[in-house]
This record gives C-alpha cells, sequence and structure tokens, in this order.
C-alpha cells in the first residue's frame, strides 16, 4: 500500500490500510499502554485510547473471525 491510500486520521493510520504486523504492533503498543492511559491519562487521552482500541480490534475481529480461542480460557476452575 502506497503513502497516498492509507487513511491518516487524528487518532492514526485507518486499521484496514495497516498490514497484519503493522496491527498486531499497534495493538500490542495500546495493551501495553493501557493501564497508565487509565490512572495517568488526562480525559483526551483516555477517550483516544479507547477510540483507537476499539478501531484496531475491530479490525483485528473482521480479519480473523475464526481467531483461536481456548474454550477453557474463562471457564477453568482454579
Amino acid at each position: 500500500m502506497t503513502d497516498d491510500e492509507l487513511t491518516i486520521s487524528e487518532t492514526g493510520i485507518d486499521p484496514a490500510g495497516l498490514g497484519d504486523d503493522d496491527l498486531f504492533r499497534e495493538l500490542a503498543s495500546l495493551h501495553r499502554t493501557r493501564l497508565q492511559t487509565l490512572r495517568h491519562g488526562p480525559d483526551a487521552a483516555l477517550d483516544n485510547h479507547l477510540r483507537r482500541t476499539a478501531e484496531l480490534e475491530t479490525e483485528y475481529l473482521a480479519r480473523y473471525p475464526g481467531r483461536e480461542v481456548d474454550q477453557h480460557r474463562l471457564t477453568q476452575d482454579f
């Protein structure tokens, strides 16, 4: 994809324009910074973080509707 084909908004490149590696990197970055943004970010930063996370996760689910799901992940007895 060329630079001209990428759609850039206030929050970053349109997730549909990201390659898989870039999408995974962006998701990892957001998840890594989540707690700091929640605890210490101003409201605008938290709003931006939530919006961008939703955009990227929606794109991930659209690309991988049959993602690997561990059926025991949330149902195991501890």
